[in-house]
Order: structure tokens, then sequence, then C-alpha cells
């Protein structure tokens, strides 16, 4: 069977899945580009042709991330072929060909720069959607994705659905962020979409805000206040926050969407503040004792 009409088989085998479109796409450029690089078939790829591969795509300059995202789309297409198509082949991609990615801790804002950052946003769409995800936690897609229907005023709550992973949980707002969004709703027009968050101006006013919409505010702010700010670094913010507040770390796990706890450590290695308080808590009651 042709190169293209494996990659084909397996596109269909992920929707069938239930893959996002997005990561459906991803698996299929990376694919295709995998193909074109290659002289030989698909069955014919060896070892020498995977690192090949990578120093190709280290020519190119991706960076490490990005090529441990090919070599495991690259190996997720292989088990497939032997598993799932019942084509004996081996397996060309080694774990151990993943390079080295560097980790750095997540810095969260601190309250001097959330304050001019917000400060800065007048506009009560803005306002509205960076306090829900700073208080709430959400991902930048889940508030492109959010509708009304989803959020309980009486309580306070907003039902996050089809979240990383298809996972729905319940998130909850803060004070600041549940007056930033009633006094948004209040101007936002009636009618349309019943997503939240829509378009202020131009061709596509009225329209649902995009992911890519969301990021180019939050974009613009970190220009205008020179704060080194992104959608993701806002979630940083509310588990440090959280974690500093003595919320359990498995609350935070719950409120973020992850999906186990080890996910959140990175947080727990930025708390020095909780650290900190801690010590001198512990040694307060072992000095009493003496």
């Amino acid at each position: 069977m042709a190169t293209t009409d494996l990659i084909s088989n397996y596109i269909r085998f992920l929707k069938r899945l239930n893959y996002s479109a997005h990561t459906v796409k991803y698996y299929s450029s990376v694919l295709k580009n995998f193909s074109t690089c290659l002289d030989v078939p698909i069955a014919g790829v060896t070892n020498d042709k995977i690192l090949e591969y990578v120093d190709y795509l280290l020519e190119r300059k991706l960076n490490p991330k990005s090529i441990n995202c090919h070599l495991g789309t690259i190996r997720g297409f292989y088990d497939y072929l032997r598993h799932e198509s019942g084509i004996e082949i081996a397996n060309p991609v080694k774990h151990e060909y993943s390079l080295r990615v560097p980790r750095p801790l997540p810095r969260p804002l601190n309250n001097h720069e959330i304050k001019t950052l917000f400060d800065a946003i007048r506009s009560l769409r803005d306002q509205a959607m960076f306090r829900i995800m700073l208080r709430c936690g959400l991902r930048v897609k889940e508030a492109a994705n959010l509708t009304v229907n989803v959020i309980d005023f009486e309580r306070k709550e907003i039902a996050v659905r089809n979240g990383k992973w298809g996972r729905d949980r319940i998130v909850f707002m803060s004070s600041d962020a549940f007056q930033a969004l009633k006094a948004y709703l209040k101007s936002r027009p009636a009618f349309g979409s019943k997503r939240v968050f829509l378009v202020e101006k131009g061709l596509f006013k009225n329209k649902p805000l995009s992911v890519r919409g969301i990021q180019k505010r939050i974009e613009y702010y970190a220009r205008k206040t020179n704060i080194a700010v992104s959608c993701h670094r806002l979630r940083h913010t509310m588990a440090t926050q959280l974690l500093n507040a003595d919320a359990r770390p498995v609350t935070i796990q719950e409120l973020l969407g992850h999906d186990c706890i080890r996910s959140i450590e990175g947080y727990c290695k930025v708390s020095s503040v909780k650290v900190k308080r801690d010590y001198f808590k512990a040694m307060e009651i072992i000095l009493s004792k003496i």
C-alpha cells in the first residue's frame, strides 16, 4: 500500500478515536512532512533514517520540544501499522532518540504585575476574560469555547465542558472575576452566538473570539505594560497563589483539570512563600516543646 494511503488510514483511525481536529491536523502535517523526506518505503525506514530526520529537523531550527513531538507522532504511526493494520514492521523510533528538553519552572505574576496588567485593561470584555482565566484557571481554548449556558451565577460556578482530554469539571468564580463577568455581559449584545467572548470590532464583530484572538489580546497588553504575561502564565499564577494560600494540591489539580497530581509539581517547586511559612510554623511548634 502506498505511503499516502497508510497515512490516510491512520488519520481516519484517529478521527474514529475522537481526537480533536487540531491534533488530527497536526499529526497529518507531521507525517506528510516525514514521508516527503524519505527515499525509502515506510517499511524500509531504519533507525539511521530516523536519526537523519532528526538532523534534518535540527537544521530547520526546530526546538527540542517540537522535534520530540515529531518523533512521538511517527512512533504512534508505526505502532498503528503494527498493532491495528497487522503489518509486520519494527518501530524505528526508539524512545532514547528524544531530545533533552529544559524545563524552566513556571514563574507566576506577582501582585504588582497583576495590578499593573488589569489597570491597563479598559475593555470590559478583556477584563472579564482575563479575570476568569486568572481566577478560574481556564485554558485559552476553554475561555474561547465558554458559553453563557454553563455559567451558574447564583452559585458562582462555571461548568467547563470538553476540556483537555475531553474532561469536564466545575470551576468557581472569585468576587472580582464574578463582577467583571457580570459587567461585561451587561454590555455585551444579547443576540447571536452563545459564546461569551465576542469580537468587538471589524468585519467579524459579534462573532466568537478565537483562541488566536485571545492570545493576540494578551500579547497586546504584554507589550503595553512590559510584563511577560501569557494566557498560560495566568494559570501558573492561579495555581501558585492557591498553593501559597494552603489549598491542597489535589484541589488545584481538580480546578486546573490536570490528569494527575504530578502535573502540578512545578507549582510546588516555585512556591517558596509556602515553604517559608510552613518552615516557621513548624519551628514554632518544635521550639514550643523545648
